[in-house]
């Protein structure tokens, strides 16, 4: 079955910012343990804005701001949060978890509520001791303003955690519509 068409016109270069609840939802799910948190693809950092509300220390970049995550240098990273281009996910997944694996960090990655359903990246669903498991928001996100049609896409964090002892769970998140 195919996607409907949602009436608009792709944003360039996956300009597609995260409203501010979708990052308030996965708060409570960051472990205690997590100080230092690296977004790289920031975007207009309304990511970070939350996080750093929230009181984490945040690195934030973007390759618009020449800092491209795909191709420097591995550093060490406690966590990475980040809504990533889509054209993307699975690299910025695979480059969060090797970044975060010496320091037993955390990912979560917003992606389309399906996403795991592909079986080229099973590797980093049921074949990964990792994968934590998702937060499903059961809000559809809005990513274009004026609204012209209603939103079509399902969105979930999906969460790893270097130190997960649990099997992997699903989540939802419930917000009443303003």
């Amino acid at each position: 079955m195919a996607q409907r068409d949602s009436g608009y016109l792709r944003k360039k270069d996956d300009a597609y910012y995260t409203p501010a609840w979708v990052t308030r939802a996965l708060l409570p799910y960051i472990p205690s343990r997590i100080s230092m948190i690296s977004e790289p693809a920031a975007g207009n950092g309304g990511i970070v804005k939350v996080l750093r509300k929230a009181g984490y220390s945040v690195r934030s970049t973007d390759l618009r701001r020449g800092i491209d995550f795909l191709v420097s240098p591995a550093t060490l990273l406690e966590a990475v949060i980040t809504n990533p281009p889509y054209g993307y996910t699975k690299e910025f997944i695979c480059k969060a978890l090797e970044t975060t694996q010496r320091r037993k960090g955390f990912v979560a990655m917003l992606l389309r509520t399906d996403y795991d359903h592909g079986k080229t990246r099973r590797h980093l669903f049921g074949g990964c001791p990792q994968y934590a498991g998702k937060l499903v928001l059961t809000k559809r996100i809005v990513w274009f303003t004026p609204v012209i049609a209603s939103p079509s896409e399902n969105h979930s964090w999906f969460l790893w955690d270097w130190t997960r002892r649990a099997e992997p769970s699903i989540r939802y998140f419930y917000e009443e519509a303003a």
